[in-house]
């Protein structure tokens, strides 16, 4: 089977304007990597988290001392279905971005069992489509601050290898 892979997650939707609907034509997978926002998605970043030197969070504008509060109304909201769900907010990630399309699957990187274990429990927390509606509506409401990336790493997307002649 042919895939495409790059980040997708509920902190960065950049794949659903070209990528996702390539996929669909083609007929092929797509497989996001960092589904869970490099950890920021699971609820244990606050307004006070800092980054130690050389995480590359910490030169991430959306985890900025001056976006990163404003951009956890994200992690509000998907702590907010943890109740309704019965699930952690890894899981309600994971299962939000399960429900976008079946042939979309996340490669959640990880170098503990324990999470792998609840990250394989994202299946547990299927999203009705009456729920994926709800919550899609809530998620239009946020707006996420801040670059994905580094401008220096953002300046080498999108861009084509040349072709070997």
């Amino acid at each position: 089977m042919t895939a495409i892979q790059n980040e997708y997650s509920l902190i960065w939707s950049g794949p659903e304007e070209k990528i996702i609907p390539l996929c669909e034509e083609l007929g092929i997978g797509f497989v996001p990597w960092s589904p869970l926002g490099v950890g920021f998605l699971t609820g244990t970043i606050d307004a006070n988290t800092r980054f130690a030197p050389g995480d590359i969070r910490g030169i991430e504008s959306r985890f900025s001392p001056e976006n990163l509060p404003h951009n956890l109304a994200l992690v509000v909201l998907v702590k907010s279905w943890t109740v309704r769900k019965k699930a952690t907010p890894a899981q309600i990630s994971l299962a939000w971005l399960l429900a976008q399309k079946p042939w979309i699957v996340p490669i959640p990187g990880t170098t503990q069992m324990e999470h792998m274990l609840e990250n394989i429990g994202s299946t547990n927390a299927p999203f009705t489509a009456d729920e994926l509606k709800q919550f899609n509506t809530e998620l239009a409401k946020i707006e996420v601050k801040g670059d994905r990336l580094p401008q220096m790493v953002l300046a080498f997307s999108n861009v084509e290898a040349p072709v070997k002649k």
